[in-house]
């Protein structure tokens, strides 16, 4: 069955989720004045649409003025941050979507990115509206079902990438991007530990601080910055199986409860109470 959480100040914070279908995570945000990130990134592939106000959206070296209407795309492991202008209002929704799963709904064996991060087409923006309808229904007695919630979404994605045109290189010609993956990829794994600088330069080969600008560049996050959004990661997918806050803080690798609490914020833009609170 389908679940969305949310609370009682104007629906700020809405996240939407179904057991059935664990590749989707959606949220609403209605009142987004207060709602503010850090530089973030998320492992899934990522869409959202601005339904009000404006917002600044900034993604690599770039920032995008959004407003309504606008649809917004993140790559797996694209730093990117997106506030709102001096407290003014705005809303948006946003979408996640495991890449491997996109990947066999495109008919390909990997997750190809997408490109450009930001479309202002208006009919892409209504199938999104659409879609977001159909994840939100309140209609506990709607037909949709799992079922049908999984088709409109399998519907959305088979079209986005000829409504959107474009694709990012995958390829790296110098194999320099190797070394950086390298160093990723044991951040990942080992996230909840304590790493050293030290420990990740050797994996990867570079020399520290090399290693700190090359992967900044590469993944617009420092290795110590990369790792604490890996964390927070984590803890979502703890927190989603219902587990105490105390718990994941702890086997996240954070000191305390509060900590954990901080970093989700800045990472999440909500705090672990309102990510896991059931209507």
């Amino acid at each position: 069955m389908a679940r969305a959480s949310g609370n009682a100040l104007g629906n700020r914070h809405r996240f939407w989720r179904d057991p059935a279908l664990p590749h989707l995570e959606a949220r609403s945000i209605e009142d987004g004045r207060e709602v503010c990130y850090g530089w973030h990134s998320h492992p899934t592939f990522s869409i959202g649409l601005v339904t009000g106000g404006v917002s600044d959206f900034r993604i690599g070296a770039d920032c995008h003025r959004i407003a309504a209407g606008t649809v917004v795309l993140m790559n797996p492991d694209e730093a990117h941050a997106c506030n709102p202008l001096d407290s003014r209002p705005w809303s948006y929704r946003m979408l996640y979507v495991d890449a491997a799963w996109l990947a066999g709904v495109e008919g390909e064996t990997a997750f190809r990115p997408f490109a450009p991060p930001l479309s202002r087409d208006a009919e892409l923006a209504g199938r999104l509206e659409r879609l977001f309808g159909v994840l939100f229904d309140p209609d506990p007695d709607s037909a949709l079902g799992s079922a049908g919630r999984a088709a409109a979404a399998r519907s959305f994605f088979t079209g986005l990438r000829p409504a959107l045109g474009g694709l990012l290189p995958t390829a790296d010609e110098d194999g320099g991007h190797a070394a950086l993956e390298r160093a990723a990829d044991f951040i990942s794994a080992h996230c909840t530990q304590p790493l050293r600088l030290a420990d990740i330069a050797e994996v990867s080969g570079l020399s520290p601080s090399y290693l700190v600008r090359s992967f900044k560049a590469r993944y617009g996050l420092t290795p110590h910055a990369y790792q604490i959004n890996r964390r927070i990661q984590f803890g979502r997918r703890e927190l989603q199986r219902g587990r105490p806050i105390v718990e994941v803080a702890l086997d996240a690798g954070f000191a305390d409860q509060a900590h954990f609490q901080r970093a989700f914020k800045r990472h999440v833009a909500a705090t672990p109470g309102q990510y896991m609170r059931r209507e």
